[in-house]
This record gives C-alpha cells, structure tokens and sequence, in this order.
C-alpha cells in the first residue's frame, strides 16, 4: 500500500523557495507589474519550484503548459519583509485551492484524482523590496514528479466537467502504487485512481497516522470492490496524507484499482 504521496500544491501551499543571487535586474524589473488573469506560459517542473518566474507570456492558442487563474494582492496585514515567510503560502493557498477547484468544474475527489495541480509565484527579492507584493496561481498538466509538463487546451477552464479525458486522470505504472510515479490514464498503466474518502472535517484535529491509515485502508477495501462490481479477487492501493499536509487542507485519502492496461 502507498503510504505517503505528497502533492505539489499543498507543499508549495505552507512554503516557497527562493531564487537567491541567480534573480538577475531584468527578471526583478519584468515582474513588479501585477500578472495578467488568463495569461499562458511554458513552464517546466524546475519553474514550479522556485519562489518567482518571470517566464514570457505566450498566446494560449499556442502550446504552452501553464494557464494563470488566480491573481490577486497580499494585504498589507499579510506583508512582512520577508517575501518568504509562510503565512504568505497559508494565505495563498486558502484562495487558490477553492479557485483551481471551481475552475477546472472537478468536485474535491476528481481534482485530486486528475493529473492537474497549482503552483503559485511572487515578485523577486528585489520587487517585493521595491513594493510588488502581488501573486499569481498557475494551473499545471502534472505535479512534483514529472518529468515534464503536457500541453493544456486553449484554456484549461471546465477541464474536468462531465467525464474527463483519461489524459487528465492519474495512474501509475508499476507493481504497487508505492514509489510510482503519476502518470496520465491515457498512457500504459497497471493502476487507476478511482475514489477518494474525507478522512475527517474541515474543522476536525489530525487523528494521527494510524487513524488516518486505518480509515483509509477499510474505506478503500470497500469502495475499489463497488467500483470494479464487486469480483471475488482484486487488489487495491491506498494514498493516505499525513499531519503536515492535514494542516495545509488536505482531508481526503485516494483509492486505487489495479487494472488490466
């Protein structure tokens, strides 16, 4: 059973990383204007990783992999000197994840099931200085493990309304769900992410690894089977999250089917 998989938008929700000397003049000058609502970009993994990207805008009829659909201002209670400090991330993170939801038209357990996450940038060092205190949200075709990103539609908006396209689902590839890396269900796989359980309420107390995982794993048992019609053989996975990212929003465990692809 897959014991832990973190997701790139609840990590990049509690904190940033910064681009340190190697932020050049020009990038802290390109990006003290606000970001553009809609705007598309060509980023890779590596760009989601850092803290600000000054990427080129790029027609979205053009190929490109990343869709900005959240932007907005940090009150000044929120500003510190630090553009690092997490309550930054904390304060971001509570609008973004409501926002990537309702613009993709997924509920909570499709769009933690699909291959689509969020990442979100600020100014430079050098703009937040100068008195940018702005941040953009950029949705994304893959997460923290991929090796690249796949080209979005026109606008990725309503990506996941009715019944989405297998290559915005996640599988994997491999003996177990532990250690695979995510892929699209349109590429070969031998497991599908089919359900998901809220292991408790948004108001509710983590309740420690074993609860979590025991849930999880009797829930899961129980949901793969109605989902594959109940066979007398079947093997199922589960992804259950742990304190940090209980912390950061995240309440529901995923449930996997071993499939025949």
């Amino acid at each position: 059973m897959l014991r832990t998989l973190s997701t790139a938008l609840l990590l990049l929700a509690l904190s940033s990383c910064t681009n340190g000397s190697a932020e050049s003049d020009a990038s802290s000058k390109a990006d003290r204007a606000a970001p553009t609502l809609g705007a598309c970009r060509s980023l890779t993994p590596q760009d989601i990783e850092q803290a600000s990207n000054a990427s080129p805008v790029v027609d979205c009829s053009a190929k490109h992999t990343a869709e900005t659909f959240t932007v907005g201002t940090f009150p000044a209670d929120v500003v510190q000197d630090d553009p690092d400090d997490p309550a930054l991330g904390g304060y971001v993170f509570d609008r973004c994840q409501r926002r990537f939801q309702s613009f993709l038209g997924g509920d909570e357990s499709l769009v933690l099931r699909s291959t689509m996450t969020w990442a979100w940038f600020r100014p430079s060092q050098a703009a937040w200085a100068d008195g940018a205190h702005w941040f953009r949200c950029d949705v994304v075709g893959g997460g923290e493990q991929s090796k690249s990103f796949v080209a979005l539609p026109k606008t990725a908006k309503g990506l996941l309304l009715g019944r989405p396209d297998d290559r915005w689902q996640v599988c994997v590839d491999g003996p177990s769900v532990s250690g695979s890396v995510k892929i699209p269900c349109s590429s070969t796989h031998t497991w599908r992410a089919v359900t998901t359980i809220a292991v408790g309420k948004a108001a509710d107390a983590y309740p420690g690894d074993r609860v979590a995982e025991t849930r999880t794993r009797d829930f899961c048992s129980k949901s793969v089977g109605a989902w594959l019609n109940y066979p007398v053989d079947y093997d199922y996975g589960y992804t259950w999250f742990h304190e940090a990212e209980w912390k950061a929003g995240n309440r529901r465990s995923i449930c996997w089917a071993k499939t025949k692809q």
